[in-house]
C-alpha cells in the first residue's frame, strides 16, 4: 500500500494526523522504536538471555522482522466473546490451523491464541511463527455474566507447547483485579524463568468508569495508569486500547491527578493522548501495542490503517488486530493486515 492509499484510507483526518508534530511529551525523550530495540533496551534489564532470545523472536519474524514493529494476529474471542459470536462471519476459523494460518500468510511476527487453539497444531507450526499463550480468559457461558479473568492453564503448559510468549489481561479498576494482578504478577516472573517474553492487555473493566454519557475505558489519564501498572509486574509489551477521550479521573472524581497531565502532557490530537499512554510505559522501555477492535464492517482497513497511523507515530511498536482480520474472508484478512503493515514500513510516516 503506498503513501497515496494511506492518506485517502485517512480521509479528513489526513492533515491532522500525518502532519502533526508532538509538543507535549517530545519524542527525543521516547525510548522509540527500532531494530536495535531489544538491544538497546533489554540487554540491561534483569531478563535472562532466553527471554532476550524470545522478545528477538518476536521482533524478527513476518514482514516487519527487525523493523522494530510488531504486528500480532490475536484470535481468543472464542472464549472472551463466544465461539459463536465470533466464528459465525467466518466459519472456518473455528478450525484453528486456520488461524495460524492466518498469522502466518498475514505476514504477522507472531500469532496470540488459547492454550487449545495453539496446542491442537503447535507440533506443525510452534517453529514456524512465535506463539503467545493467552493464559486466561474471561468466559460468558456463567449466567448472570460475570467480568472475571480466570486462569485457564498454567505457564509450564504454555512452554512445553512451544510458546515464545505468554499474554494475560487484567481488568484494571475491576473489584477481582487485586487477584488478577498477583495471579499475573507470579505467572510473569515464572514465564521469564522458563525464558518467555510476556504481553499483558491492559484493560480497564468498571461500570462506574461510565459518567454522564461518556465512556471512561477508554480514556488516556486512566488507561496510562494501567499501563504503569503493567510494566511494574514486568510486561515487557503492554496491549491497550487506543485512547478515545481524556479526563477520566476528574469526571468519576476518583484516584489522584495533575493538572499538567491535561494542559501540558497531553492534547486533544489522538498522537498526543496515545504519546501519554507510552510515557507510562516507562517511556516507552516497553513497547506499546493498541488493539485492532471490533468489525465494523465496511469501514474496517480505513479504522485500522488510522490507528496503525496513530500509534506509530505516537512512537508505539504496533497493533494486534484479530476481529477486523478472521471476520472476513482469509485474502480480505490477509490484505487488511499488510495494510497495517505497510503503515510501518512507509518510510514517509514518522514519528511525531
Amino acid at each position: 500500500m503506498s503513501i497515496n492509499n494511506i492518506e485517502e484510507l485517512l480521509g479528513a483526518q489526513k492533515d491532522a494526523l500525518l502532519n502533526h508534530t508532538c509538543t507535549t511529551i517530545p519524542k527525543d525523550t521516547i525510548h522509540l522504536p527500532g531494530g536495535d530495540f531489544v538491544d538497546r533496551i533489554f540487554k540491561d534489564t534483569n531478563r535472562n538471555n532466553q527471554v532476550l532470545k524470545s522478545v528477538q523472536a518476536l521482533y524478527a519474524n513476518g514482514r516487519l522482522a527487525n523493523t522494530g514493529y510488531v504486528s500480532i494476529l490475536p484470535v481468543d474471542q472464542g472464549i472472551e466473546h463466544t465461539a459463536g459470536a465470533s466464528f459465525a462471519p467466518n466459519p472456518i476459523y473455528f478450525d484453528p490451523e486456520n488461524i495460524v494460518k492466518l498469522a502466518i500468510e498475514g505476514g504477522c511476527n507472531a500469532v496470540a491464541s488459547t492454550f487449545g487453539v495453539l496446542a491442537s497444531v503447535s507440533r506443525k507450526y510452534a517453529h514456524k511463527i512465535p506463539f503467545v499463550v493467552k493464559l486466561n480468559h474471561n468466559e460468558l457461558l456463567t449466567y448472570p455474566n460475570t467480568y472475571s479473568q480466570i486462569s485457564f492453564g498454567s505457564v509450564e503448559e504454555a512452554w512445553n507447547l512451544g510458546a515464545t510468549a505468554v499474554g494475560a489481561t487484567i481488568y484494571f479498576g475491576s473489584e477481582d483485579s487485586n487477584r488478577q494482578i498477583i495471579e499475573i504478577s507470579q505467572a510473569f516472573e515464572r514465564a521469564h524463568e522458563l525464558g518467555m517474553a510476556t504481553i499483558l492487555w491492559c484493560y480497564l473493566r468498571n461500570s462506574d468508569f461510565k459518567k454522564d454519557g461518556v465512556d471512561f475505558h477508554t480514556s488516556t489519564d486512566i488507561t496510562a495508569q494501567a499501563n504503569h501498572l503493567g510494566v511494574t509486574i514486568q510486561a515487557d509489551i503492554i496491549k491497550q486500547k487506543l485512547p478515545t477521550n481524556n479526563g477520566g479521573f476528574n469526571a468519576i472524581n476518583f484516584a489522584k491527578t495533575h493538572p499538567k497531565v491535561y494542559s501540558e502532557l497531553s492534547s486533544d490530537n489522538p498522537i498526543d493522548l496515545c504519546r501519554y499512554q507510552i510515557a507510562n510505559c516507562y517511556m516507552g522501555r516497553a513497547g506499546l501495542i493498541n488493539s485492532g477492535g471490533a468489525s465494523t464492517g465496511d469501514s474496517d482497513l480505513a479504522d485500522a490503517v488510522t490507528t496503525a497511523v496513530i500509534n506509530k507515530r505516537a512512537g508505539g511498536h504496533g497493533l494486534i488486530s484479530g476481529r477486523k482480520a478472521f471476520q472476513k474472508p482469509m485474502k480480505e484478512g490477509i490484505n487488511l493486515l499488510n495494510a497495517i503493515q505497510d503503515v510501518y514500513l512507509a518510510k514517509e510516516i514518522s514519528i511525531a
